[in-house]
């Protein structure tokens, strides 16, 4: 299951490198229009599925208000 889920994720990165890399190039607006819509889809599946995938949230721990007083 995890394997499935990596593969996908994995997919999902190297179709949005080349849509990078394409993007780069002389496209027609019509073709750029359709990347652009592409990266973004692929952006949000990969960011759905990486969420599902790692559902974990670390937060920083929060510094004393008050510092102990001097020895």
């Amino acid at each position: 299951m995890m394997d499935d889920k990596f593969a996908r994720l994995r997919a999902y990165r190297n179709n949005i490198n080349r849509y990078r890399q394409l993007l780069k190039t002389d496209l027609s607006d019509l073709e750029r229009e359709f990347i652009e819509r592409r990266l973004e889809e692929d952006r949000s599946a990969m960011q759905m599925l990486a969420s599902s995938t790692f559902p974990l949230t670390f937060k920083h721990p929060e510094p004393p208000t008050e510092l102990p007083p001097a020895a």
